[in-house]
């Protein structure tokens, strides 16, 4: 009789070597065509920095339109209590003045907007004080550009070529000085 040898029988197993190259694929894939939204924050150009020597330049007081807003929200335009809806209109008033109410700038070029909060003031208020500033300076270019070439100021830029100057921009320059907020 012959003799039948006995087969042992392996148990049903799944390869899990692959699993870690497919698990590391993934991963990597993941990794790549996930889009991280950064914090954008608000786009300002800034100045660029004094030389030790060079004094900052005069400004003319007459030329200088003082906003505080202090840290229970409430906003002063030269010292007087305004709500946030007239400070369009006001920065307006000043920056077109031409020099015919003594309160406000002599010229539109020459007109700076101050902007100046107490600490703990809530970031809300104070972006909306200062897009109601930038608001004004964006109508005023936009009104302007409407009168001399019929479009927007939007549209107006997107015309420009890259070397072309931008005349509203050079009569109606943005000028606001974000001072340091107060201590107290």
């Amino acid at each position: 009789m012959p003799l039948l040898k006995k087969r042992n029988k392996r148990d049903a197993e799944i390869p899990s070597a692959s699993m870690a190259d497919i698990a590391f694929l993934l991963l990597i894939f993941f990794l790549v065509t996930t889009t991280i939204n950064a914090d954008k924050g608000i786009y300002m150009q800034l100045p660029p920095p004094l030389e030790d020597e060079v004094e900052p330049p005069e400004i003319n007081q007459r030329n200088l339109l003082n906003v505080l807003v202090n840290a229970d929200g409430q906003v002063l335009i030269d010292n007087e209590v305004t709500n946030i809806a007239a400070i369009r209109d006001i920065v307006k008033r000043h920056i077109l003045n031409n020099g015919r109410e003594p309160q406000f700038s002599t010229a539109p070029d020459k007109a700076v907007t101050s902007f100046k909060t107490k600490r703990g003031l809530s970031y809300e208020r104070y972006i909306a004080v200062l897009d109601e500033i930038k608001s004004a300076y964006n109508e005023v270019r936009d009104e302007a550009a409407r009168q001399e070439f019929g479009v927007t100021y939007g549209e107006y830029k997107a015309r420009l070529d890259e070397d072309a100057e931008d005349e509203i921009a050079e009569r109606f320059p943005l000028k606001i000085s974000l001072a340091e907020p107060d201590p107290d």
